[in-house]
């Protein structure tokens, strides 16, 4: 369900690195060329311009992007640019390294956790160690609060099997232990890190609807006022990606959009990170939401090269 649109005939890797080389030469950028082929490009051929880049030139195409574009278009061509794996081990580091980690923050591994394959999260903790020579779950105890470590670390460390595999006896069983867990406020329990970070997506779903049938009111409600905002905030973004991470991510947009002021880096990880994934599903989800389309809130909020760049993402 991807929203991305490729040309019918796809230049040649050289060709496209030719292109983004002339379009960094001379005075000034042309960043309509830097649009039109790193826009429309999927994540396989990005990977094969950046390999060829960096043979015909002996340099990066990141150092080039960093050195030729600047402000919100600058960030988000970047991060489109990078292999996906690398863009949320990135995305992970950078939060866990702010002064003042909120839910704004952490949200972020809740999302690249409970909304993506075992194997891209695989990847991920791979890529994180690579890069900055710490394992993703060595930072998390690091940095974050003691009341959302666990959670995060069981989240960050687990490998889901992707399968369509339900066993409602389980699912009734383990929603009578969460259940005990919010009528205990103890949410950190092992028993419900263990439930959220180990069972297949499938399973949870059919545990999360058994909870609705068996106590007449849904988890994500019942989870409130239980003694700890943080660990609440979090909890309940991790059930809405495990549900439907195409209605999370609609969230996502339309909470970086509302009131005064677009928050930028919130909209662009949303439309970057899903864009090869389920934008489809998030601009349906959007519309039915707010009764407006996606396409129309993201040009209203952004303006210029930064716009033009989001709306070819959007599959224009």
């Amino acid at each position: 369900m991807t929203t991305l649109r490729l040309p019918q005939q796809v230049p040649s890797p050289t060709q496209d690195s030719e292109t983004l080389r002339k379009a960094f030469q001379g005075w000034g950028t042309d960043e309509k060329a830097v649009i039109q082929v790193l826009g429309h490009r999927n994540s396989t051929q990005r990977k094969l311009i950046r390999d060829t880049y960096q043979q015909l030139y002996n340099t990066s195409l990141i150092d080039s992007l960093y050195s030729e574009l600047s402000g919100d278009f600058g960030k988000a061509v970047i991060l489109w640019t990078y292999d996906p794996a690398e863009r949320d081990a990135r995305l992970v580091n950078n939060a866990l390294k702010s002064k003042n980690l909120s839910v704004k923050q952490l949200q972020i591994i809740v999302e690249i956790t409970c909304a993506n394959s075992s194997d891209h999260i695989l990847a991920v903790r791979k890529c994180y160690c690579s890069l900055f020579q710490r394992s993703l779950e060595e930072d998390i105890i690091a940095s974050v609060p003691k009341s959302v470590r666990k959670i995060l670390v069981g989240l960050a460390s687990s490998y889901r099997f992707d399968g369509a595999v339900v066993d409602l006896n389980v699912a009734n069983d383990e929603a009578s232990k969460l259940q005990e867990a919010i009528a205990l406020k103890q949410l950190d329990q092992d028993v419900v890190v263990w439930i959220l970070s180990t069972r297949n997506m499938f399973q949870l779903k059919a545990t999360f609807e058994s909870y609705n049938q068996q106590y007449g009111s849904s988890i994500y409600e019942d989870i409130k006022d239980c003694g700890n905002e943080l660990l609440e905030s979090l909890l309940k973004i991790a059930i809405r990606c495990i549900v439907s991470p195409e209605k999370h991510f609609a969230e996502v947009i339309l909470a970086s959009i509302k009131g005064w002021g677009t928050d930028e880096d919130s909209l662009t990880r949303a439309l970057v990170s899903r864009a090869e994934i389920d934008l489809m599903k998030v601009r349906g989800a959007y519309f039915e939401m707010n009764e407006t389309s996606l396409d129309n809130a993201v040009t209203d909020d952004t303006s210029g090269y930064y716009q033009a760049f989001l709306m070819a993402l959007l599959g224009q």
